[in-house]
C-alpha cells in the first residue's frame, strides 16, 4: 500500500507542486490549505504517514500546527517536515521546539525533498 503525505499549504500552485513531486515517487497525497484546513482532515481520516506543513499560513500557522499535533496523543510520533521560505535558525530552532521532525527551504529539489522523506519515515 502506497505511503500516504498529507500536504499542508495556503498556496494552490506549491500544493500542485507537491502533489507532482511525490505521486511520481509513489505517494498517495492529501492536502490542506492552511493548520485548521489540516486538523479537520486529521480528525475525519486515518492519520498520514508524514505530514509537510508550511509555516506561514492564514487561519493557522504551521507552529500552531505542529504545537496542536504533539499536544495529541495519537499525533506524537508523526513524522512532520517544514517546507517553507524561511531559513533563519530561529525559525527553524522554533519549527523543532514545536515538535517539527525536519526542515526544508523553498523553493524544494525533488530529489531532497524525497530523501528527506526516506529520512523521517518510518
Amino acid at each position: 500500500m502506497a505511503k500516504t503525505i498529507l500536504t499542508v499549504d495556503d498556496s494552490p500552485s506549491m500544493r500542485m507542486l507537491l502533489r507532482s513531486a511525490l505521486v511520481e515517487r509513489g505517494y498517495a497525497v492529501h492536502e490542506a490549505e492552511d493548520g485548521l484546513a489540516a486538523l479537520e482532515w486529521l480528525e475525519k481520516n486515518e492519520q498520514p504517514n508524514l505530514m509537510i506543513t508550511d509555516i506561514n499560513m492564514p487561519r493557522m500557522d504551521g507552529f500552531g500546527l505542529i504545537e496542536a499535533l504533539r499536544a495529541r496523543p495519537g499525533h506524537r510520533d508523526l513524522p512532520i517536515l517544514v517546507l517553507t521560505t524561511e531559513s533563519s535558525d530561529q525559525k527553524k530552532a522554533r519549527a523543532r521546539e514545536a515538535g517539527a521532525t525536519g526542515w526544508i527551504v523553498k523553493p524544494f529539489d525533488p530529489e531532497k525533498l524525497a530523501s528527506a522523506i526516506r529520512r523521517v519515515s518510518h
